[in-house]
């Protein structure tokens, strides 16, 4: 049997446990302001507020978070306040008019609560709330394959090779052990050697001992020059070169292609769902790669590139053309993220509609020119929330839904799923990116 024992820090004056009982107890509430906070940021704020958690605001009444404190009723206790200057033990004082005090109702967003209470959402808090109190047990996991190139790395040393590889400390330190083993006169040896002789050459009459000390100095000098164009100060045997040898590096860089139908048919409430699922995506990979870009691709008989606020908010009238959403996708694939240096991720969101036979180009362009350079394409079709039969019925479904079954049974790296309500987003997100064993790999 496993024991698990907390030993988190408590807050001061607070417990861990109090806090989870206390944001159950603030559910409804901090719920709908996790809600709001989603339609009014952008993903990749939202993202990046996810990481480093969000605060929140809520009415203050009946919210108060639990601690325990010296209770002011019952027992006998007689004590006198600090500061007091006019009662002594025994006066009873009396009871403020009033009774105990209330907070006003300024600054309250919907006019109902009294005070406004300010907290901040850690991230597993955040998204527990944000995906209807469903855990993340699995992202760790990060099942996403990464692209390869080969580059090059270093492979240590070498005794040949070119100039401009030369590793001049490895060669100054073979240089120095070899002068110090082979006893090479320094420098400083052979000008303290010259200062000596300078100064016995330099008197005008020398002593027998002088003239012999100063013929030894001589000889002295020769044996140490000789040695010091013996030994040189750099030796061939000395020299060390980096090497480098090929190497499959892996890309950390992602790129998430976000597109989505914008036609009359997607409401706010679909695009909110859209939205939902975007965000989690980018969260997603965010976590797995060093640098995610988007690109928001919106399409109605025609599509374009544009920036987030415009993608949810702008409105469009017009018909539908799914395909023209996935050749923009391939165009832009084409300009700027070569497939060799970039993740490629692709997510549509479409409420299922498309015109005429363009669901067969659709299946074209996704196994032609997509999904061989994706590493990963999921799509969301969002349905109506009376829609039980689309639901339960994987196989029924208009032609779009019927050629991107087509597609899912030929290539691994592309799923699909129907969505209705917004606790439908994290379980198909789950079902998404759980590592898979096919052919003997594990992916992830």
């Amino acid at each position: 049997m496993h024991h698990f024992i907390d030993r988190r820090a408590n807050p001061k004056g607070k417990s861990l446990g109090n806090r989870q009982r206390f944001l159950r107890r603030a559910r409804e509430n901090i719920k709908e302001r996790v809600d709001r906070s989603v339609k009014d940021k952008s993903i990749k704020d939202g993202a990046e507020a996810v990481g480093s958690g969000e605060k929140v605001t809520i009415p203050s009444k009946g919210l108060k978070e639990p601690r325990l404190y010296h209770g002011s009723k019952g027992g006998n206790r007689q004590y006198v306040l600090p500061g007091n200057k006019d009662f002594v033990v025994g006066d009873q004082i009396k009871r403020p008019e009033g009774g105990s005090g209330k907070g006003g109702r300024k600054g309250a967003e919907d006019g109902e609560g009294d005070d406004e209470f300010s907290f901040t959402l850690t991230q597993d808090e955040y998204l527990e709330i944000l995906f209807d109190g469903l855990e993340l047990p699995d992202l760790v996991e990060k099942a996403t394959v990464e692209t390869e190139t080969i580059g090059t790395r270093r492979a240590g040393l070498t005794t040949a090779g070119t100039p401009n590889n030369l590793n001049l400390v490895r060669t100054m330190r073979n240089s120095l052990g070899r002068r110090i083993a082979l006893q090479r006169p320094s420098t400083k040896a052979q000008k303290e050697l010259e200062a000596q002789i300078a100064d016995l050459e330099g008197e005008e009459t020398r002593s027998e001992t002088q003239q012999e000390l100063l013929e030894a100095l001589l000889k002295q000098r020769d044996v140490l020059l000789r040695k010091r164009r013996v030994v040189g100060y750099i030796d061939p045997l000395d020299l060390r070169y980096d090497t480098f040898v090929p190497e499959k590096i892996r890309n950390s860089r992602a790129v998430v292609f976000c597109l989505m139908d914008v036609s009359g048919s997607m409401q706010e409430r679909e695009k909110d769902l859209a939205k939902r699922f975007f965000l989690l995506l980018h969260l997603f990979l965010n976590r797995c790669y060093e640098h995610t870009e988007i690109v928001f691709v919106r399409h109605t008989h025609h599509a374009q590139e544009v920036d987030e606020d415009t993608f949810f908010y702008a409105r469009e009238t017009g018909g539908t053309i799914v395909s023209t959403a996935l050749e923009k996708m391939k165009e832009i694939i084409e300009e700027r993220y070569p497939p060799d240096e970039w993740n490629i991720y692709g997510a549509q969101a479409s409420d299922g509609e498309n015109f005429g036979n363009d669901s067969q180009r659709c299946k074209n362009l996704l196994l032609q020119h997509l999904l061989p350079v994706c590493q990963y394409y999921a799509y969301v079709e969002i349905v109506e929330e009376s829609a039980d039969q689309l639901l339960l019925n994987p196989e029924a479904g208009e032609d779009l839904w019927q050629n991107y079954r087509e597609v899912k049974a030929q290539s691994a790296h592309f799923e699909m799923q129907r969505v209705a309500f917004a606790q439908h987003i994290y379980p198909i997100f789950r079902e998404f990116f759980l590592p898979k064993v096919k052919g003997g790999l594990n992916v992830g």
